[in-house]
């Protein structure tokens, strides 16, 4: 058993509702220092040298969300739709697997990020004579049955019971075929695929699990895991540039930093020419590769003429925390021979932080004149210098 073809099936199709809503999507697309869960777990079985084909079953709508997380690893597994439970989720991968004459498969949870070679080595021997494999690890809490009301019945001795983890292994066609026999027989209560064995009257066999071996179902136990992995790294702190000018037409009023300024002339642009939001905007898309200002508003589109730029700016931090980036600060520099900022800048101030949700403190807005030299200095328009710091979830990449 242990010399032939081995192939594995990993779960990943489900919803996550117990871990919480995330930006990034379902419990195995979230960043643990800084990679997707089911990556780090595509990886390990990818590494392993007795792995002959991976099978994954994933959600029917997360089909993107699945390329992007696993990159040029998609190309390397067979991506399946799952069905509605994860019994179901498994055997549709396993009828994908038919195919390649496998001897054997390692059932494996998507969410058990550090999975280990050590462990994939022991499942795989536990195969020998034909068993199923099932690494455990031995309870070591003392375990109470309740009744009603939750009061204790009685203790439950703890010598003969296992927690059971992932991989399982199984001679492909057996478990194939009780996968089969569960459908058939409208069984889809089953927990795991040893319990499915069983059922079949296939004989499993425990191995020693590992303590790492942990499954991530919590938002707590998620957090804690992008700790671990993300302990002594460099912070992913990006900085983001934005500039911009724009020139002066007959007008009463300027509006920088979202604030109306009196004046003898106005910005022109196509929407209110706020030169400094249309920096900071940039800036902002800037820390996550998400083009500029122009792209997601393009001044030919007409929704934008008059418009208030305030909202660029709010698209843009939606843009940033939906990639769990945390906005540091912003400076904002305005080149300008008039009008003055200083009476305006409390106000700019103010203005800024509720847009980006962050404190006084991590706003600076600076103003300077360009010394009556250039465009500028001939008062023929405004330029301004946004820069920015955002923190994304994980760690600086190696």
């Amino acid at each position: 058993m242990t010399a032939g073809r081995i192939g594995a099936v990993i779960v990943a199709a489900g919803r996550g509702e117990r871990a919480g809503q995330s930006a990034e999507g379902p419990k195995q697309y979230r960043r643990i220092g800084g990679v997707p869960v089911i990556r780090r777990t595509l990886e390990a079985f990818l590494a392993h040298p007795r792995i002959d084909a991976i099978a994954v079953a994933i959600h029917a709508d997360d089909a993107e969300l699945f390329a992007q997380a696993a990159g040029a690893l998609a190309a390397r597994v067979i991506a399946v739709p799952g069905g509605p439970t994860r019994q179901a989720s498994t055997r549709l991968a396993l009828l994908a697997l038919r195919e390649r004459r496998l001897d054997a498969v390692l059932i494996h949870d998507g969410v058990r990020p550090f999975v280990d070679a050590g462990l994939i080595d022991r499942v795989i021997a536990g195969l020998e004579g034909g068993f199923g494999s099932l690494p455990a690890l031995g309870v070591s809490d003392t375990l109470k049955e309740a009744g009603g009301e939750g009061l204790v019945v009685k203790t439950v001795p703890r010598e003969r019971l296992f927690a059971a983890q992932t991989p399982q292994g199984f001679a492909f066609g057996p478990i194939l075929d009780a996968h089969e026999r569960a459908h058939l027989a409208g069984r889809e209560d089953f927990t795991d695929d040893a319990a499915i064995a069983e059922w079949a009257g296939i004989p499993v066999r425990i191995v020693e699990g590992a303590p790492d071996n942990v499954k991530l179902t919590w938002a707590r136990e998620i957090d804690m895991a992008n700790a671990r992995l993300s302990a002594g790294a460099l912070p992913d702190v990006r900085t983001g540039n934005g500039y911009d000018v724009h020139s002066f037409a007959e007008g009463d009023h300027v509006t920088l930093c979202g604030v109306a300024i009196p004046h003898s002339k106005r910005l022109s642009g196509h929407s209110d020419a706020d030169v400094a939001l249309h920096a900071l905007t940039d800036a902002l898309l800037a820390t996550c590769g998400a083009g500029d200002i122009g792209t997601h508003f393009p001044p030919s589109d007409m929704r934008w003429k008059g418009a208030a730029s305030r909202i660029f700016v709010a698209e843009a931090v939606r843009i940033v925390r939906e990639k769990g980036g945390r906005i540091a600060n912003a400076d904002i520099t305005l080149i300008a021979e008039a009008p003055k900022i200083g009476p305006h800048r409390a106000a700019m101030t103010e203005a800024l932080c509720a847009m980006l949700g962050i404190s006084a403190e991590r706003v600076s807005v600076k103003a300077t004149t360009n010394e009556r030299l250039g465009f500028v200095g001939r008062e023929e328009g405004i330029a301004a210098i946004a820069t920015v710091s955002v923190v994304y979830p994980g760690g600086l990449p190696e």
